[in-house]
């Protein structure tokens, strides 16, 4: 696949890219409104994605099965958060085409759009959240139906149960998040996924688990590419 062609005048649109289900949603969503991103953005520490713990790798192969950029931008060490916003500035000032928009998966949490409009806005962008509010039950049948296949490489421990890791974010997986009374997203982080497949991927991916660790109550999996 290669990227829909951009018009010179009009807003170009990245799409922060966490390895997960809702980016993948987001993804669909921009493109059944006609505003495909230009590029896919993720953030990284030591070559992982935050919470999804999933290898480089793994973005820049999904970036390839869906025919997009993919933007790296690498989190400071120790974390500082003007350096985080240069490093953005700096990454999204070098894309391809240059963003004048991000969108993020983001579902409900309020305090992390205000943050993430704050953040965009320093840097004289937009932030936008295609797929927010609405019932995050019926959103979660929204990403199975969309044909949106993931794995759950992420539980937190003290809001989901340790055995949901590994599984397939499937029907059963979503009512026993709900059984355990969690948000059948993982909205407040009881889970992080990676995408295997979608619509707008060429092909589907095999992730191969490099290690399983546990941190206090959050249980990983470090997965990445099978080659």
């Amino acid at each position: 696949m290669t990227p829909e062609a951009v018009d010179p005048g009009a807003e170009v649109v990245a799409l922060a890219w966490s390895t997960g289900k809702d980016s993948a949603l987001a993804l669909e969503v921009l493109r059944s409104a006609g505003r495909p991103p230009a590029c896919l953005l993720t953030t990284t520490v030591a070559d992982r994605v935050p919470m999804h713990e999933a290898a480089l790798a793994v973005a820049a192969a999904q970036a390839a099965a869906v025919g997009l950029p993919l933007v790296v931008v690498p989190l400071p060490e120790p974390y500082d958060h003007d350096a985080y916003l240069a490093s953005i500035e700096q990454h999204l000032a070098g894309a391809p085409v240059a963003p004048t928009e991000v969108a993020f998966g983001d579902l409900f949490l309020a305090d992390l759009r205000a943050r993430r409009e704050r953040d965009l806005a320093a840097t004289g962008r937009r932030a936008t959240f295609p797929v927010w509010g609405g019932d995050t039950a019926t959103t979660a049948r929204r990403v199975l139906d969309a044909g949106i296949r993931a794995v759950v490489v992420s539980v937190d421990t003290d809001l989901a149960p340790a055995e949901l890791l590994g599984r397939p974010y499937d029907l059963g997986l979503v009512a026993e998040l709900e059984a355990a009374g969690a948000d059948p997203c993982g909205e407040h982080g009881e889970i992080h996924t990676v995408v295997t497949e979608a619509p707008a991927f060429g092909h589907a991916l095999r992730l191969t688990v490099r290690e399983a660790r546990t941190e206090g109550r959050y249980h990983h999996l470090l997965v990445d590419v099978d080659d």
